[in-house]
């Protein structure tokens, strides 16, 4: 179990670290995220300063490390630990594979923008649909795990069920 907490510990440090370091941006990169057009894109970043922009870009080395580690944490918490022994074996499956599924959107988004906010590109529609998509994957994957651990710990804590007491 150390390795689940050790990857648990990891995500949430670098998600707070990258949150502080990310604080100075208006808009802020959830209204990046959700753009879906080269218009969208460019409201976004085109109200950021150029060190602004240099800022968000060099954000995406450390969130690679977070979508790993959150990535990881999600599969090990599930695979290794009691609290989801006793789910369905879909909802055990789901949340297995949600963070992992996750992580794997969220690198794509982060290419997808490494790519995007270094020249303008707006003769070419599709990879800023190709980035709104799977960051909006990403937080559907983020949710859906979010909704089974709460689901798990409920059924962990109602007296007679078997499961993982707190």
């Amino acid at each position: 179990m150390r390795i689940v907490w050790l990857t648990g510990m990891a995500a949430l440090a670098l998600f707070a670290g990258i949150a502080w370091y990310l604080a100075p941006l208006t808009p802020n990169v959830l209204a990046l995220q959700f753009t879906f057009s080269p218009r969208a894109f460019a409201n976004v970043v085109h109200v950021w300063s150029p060190e602004q922009l240099a800022l968000f870009r060099w954000h995406l080395l450390p969130d690679c490390a977070l979508l790993a580690s959150y990535g990881a944490f999600g599969y090990l918490l599930v695979s290794r630990s009691a609290l989801f022994t006793h789910q369905r074996p879909m909802l055990r499956a789901a949340a297995l594979w949600s963070l992992p599924l996750a992580a794997a959107f969220d690198a794509a988004e982060n290419a997808l923008h490494w790519w995007l906010s270094g020249a303008p590109r707006f003769g070419v529609e599709l990879p800023f649909l190709a980035s709104g998509l799977c960051a909006t994957l990403k937080w559907l994957l983020l949710l859906g795990f979010a909704t089974a651990l709460v689901l798990a710990l409920a059924r962990a804590a109602r007296p007679g069920e078997p499961g993982v007491r707190a």
